[in-house]
């Protein structure tokens, strides 16, 4: 079955709003058979040619906001990194499962932790484009309960092309629209709506990464990937919308 590429109609009414720019997806295979013991209960590993994907994705998250209420003024933007697998439950819904995101800022690590159950650390990351080169790089490294940066890190560095990518492999890494996730008790689904993603090809430049593998997936950082896309330089972003999560 391919993902279709554009969002479905969320089915309430918006509770959070962000927009994401500056993302790079970096895939690897992995054995289904891996994957299945990470996920929520009622959500079995979703495959694409015979394989689960797992993921590492940076990108820069700005505007935040609780709906109705305007964008958080003193939040700014941010970066965040998440390492995620993906999911299908029994009614069909194919979404994300994250097993780790890292983000900047304290608030919103907080407030989605409490919203949806996310598994978010707080880290120190940094971000540097090269707009004539169309290079994007990021750098994380997660902090202690006192805000020392301590733990695992992932330094992660990509070209961005010039060639457009939509392919049922695309879809399938990127066009998700939610995400399961274990919380109070309870296997939840939150469902969001943007718009497409502008992909490209990207050429990985640098990769230094312990996150893929504090999130269960040890030594798989170390080899190639066997997908890289990331969306275009200049690119200003779109708004993701984020219905309430609700039991499955």
């Amino acid at each position: 079955m391919t993902i279709p590429a554009h969002a479905p109609v969320l089915p309430a009414r918006s509770v959070l709003s962000q927009v994401w720019s500056h993302a790079v997806f970096v895939h690897w295979r992995v054995d289904p058979a891996d994957v299945a013991p990470l996920l929520p209960p009622g959500v079995r590993p979703d495959v694409f040619d015979g394989s689960a994907w797992v993921g590492l994705v940076p990108f820069v998250l700005s505007r935040f906001r609780f709906l109705p209420l305007p964008a958080v003024p003193w939040l700014g933007t941010f970066a965040e990194i998440n390492v995620r697998t993906y999911g299908v439950d029994a009614a069909g819904r194919r979404g994300v499962v994250f097993r780790t995101l890292e983000a900047e800022h304290l608030p919103p690590v907080l407030a989605a932790r409490a919203l949806f159950g996310l598994p978010y650390r707080w880290a120190s990351i940094g971000l540097r484009t090269d707009a004539a080169a169309s290079v994007v790089a990021f750098r994380s490294r997660r902090r202690d309960a006192r805000g020392r940066p301590r733990g695992p890190g992932a330094r992660i560095a990509v070209r961005v092309g010039d060639e457009v990518v939509d392919s049922d492999l695309s879809r399938f890494l990127t066009a998700r629209w939610g995400f399961h996730e274990r919380h109070l008790g309870a296997t939840r689904w939150a469902q969001n709506s943007h718009e497409e993603w502008p992909l490209r090809t990207a050429e990985l430049l640098e990769l230094d990464d312990e996150l893929v593998a504090d999130a269960g997936f040890p030594g798989l950082a170390a080899r190639s990937p066997d997908s890289v896309l990331a969306m275009p330089a200049g690119h200003p972003g779109f708004v993701t919308r984020f219905a309430r999560a609700r039991r499955i």
